[in-house]
């Protein structure tokens, strides 16, 4: 719990810096940035520690859709700053730990009851009021979050299946490494099918030389997302993905602070009803799932009466 709530602070600060840097830089670009300067750090440092940490992996299929879902996923999440508040993007977003319950009861069958599969529903209808589809306002880039979301948790289920087999940094740097070729050949093949508006510059295939300034806020976006990806995947390997689904959400206060300061958003009503629905909902799930784990264990250590016989030669 303390390493996803940890996370989310240096997620809510990479995110920030890139919301601040679309102006000047592609989404490839900031993503590829970030990726390069993970591995600019982990790299040396796993060939240095040994040990658990290890360079070539058998794991590495699992590894590789992990850091499919997340490049894709998050370059659809980027691609609609420009268009919407840092709270709203966020706020549609985090229906991401409700798609991971659903995800861990279909494939790692973890339950889920009436009373949580009732809250997965309340924090749906919370998604739904937040991204309001029948609302004069709404257009498709709303579904760019939700898409990041359903990515998103799918690959914090792979990050189960992974577990404990791998440690921390070797799961840091088969995520972010892979993410700089993927986003790249993707922003190619999209320049090359589409025709970028102006409105979506921040999608054209551009890389230009950032000056001295630029270079330092590139390198701030890869240290605090290679710390935030860190202690996201060590949560989710040691614990159950249901359990930390709902920490997710001490990213949204953070974000919805931070918009204010930076850029005077408010987020609408509909953003904030929707993300009391969602938060309500997923904390409700968290809460079943402690409340669920406690009974099973008094149960396992419950003292059991001696077997008492009448023959003491039995």
């Amino acid at each position: 719990m303390t390493c996803l709530i940890v996370g989310m602070f240096f997620f809510v600060g990479q995110d920030a810096m890139m919301k601040w840097l679309l102006g000047d830089y592609s989404v490839w670009m900031l993503i590829g940035a970030r990726a390069l300067v993970s591995v600019s750090i982990l790299l040396p440092l796993i060939a240095f520690l040994g040990g658990p940490h290890r360079l070539l992996t058998p794991l590495w299929p699992l590894h590789l859709i992990r850091a499919t879902l997340f490049a894709l996923g998050f370059s659809l999440f980027y691609t609609a700053f420009p268009f919407m508040g840092l709270a709203e993007v966020t706020t549609i977003f985090f229906s991401a730990p409700l798609i991971t319950a659903i995800f861990a009861a279909l494939f790692l069958r973890e339950s889920i009851g009436f009373l949580r599969g009732a809250a997965l529903i309340i924090g749906f209808v919370g998604v739904l009021i937040a991204m309001k589809p029948g609302g004069d306002t709404f257009t498709w880039v709303a579904t760019l979050p939700l898409f990041c979301a359903v990515s998103y948790a799918a690959s914090q289920i792979v990050a189960r299946k992974i577990g404990d087999r791998e440690s921390t940094l070797t799961v840091g740097l088969y995520t972010l490494a892979p993410s700089a070729p993927i986003v790249a050949l993707v922003g190619w093949g999209l320049n090359q099918l589409v025709d970028i508006e102006p409105e979506f510059s921040h999608l054209r295939f551009a890389f230009p030389m950032p000056d001295a300034e630029g270079a330092i806020w590139l390198i701030g976006i890869g240290v605090t997302g290679m710390i935030g990806y860190l202690l996201n995947s060590r949560a989710y390997q040691v614990a159950p993905a249901s359990l930390m689904a709902p920490f997710d959400y001490s990213y949204l206060p953070i974000a919805a602070v931070l918009g204010f300061v930076l850029w005077g958003e408010v987020p609408p009503w509909n953003t904030l009803a929707g993300m009391t629905l969602i938060v309500g909902s997923g904390v409700f799930i968290g809460y079943r799932e402690i409340v669920t784990a406690r009974r099973a264990k008094a149960v396992h250590i419950a003292p059991t009466a001696p077997f008492v016989t009448d023959s003491p030669h039995t």
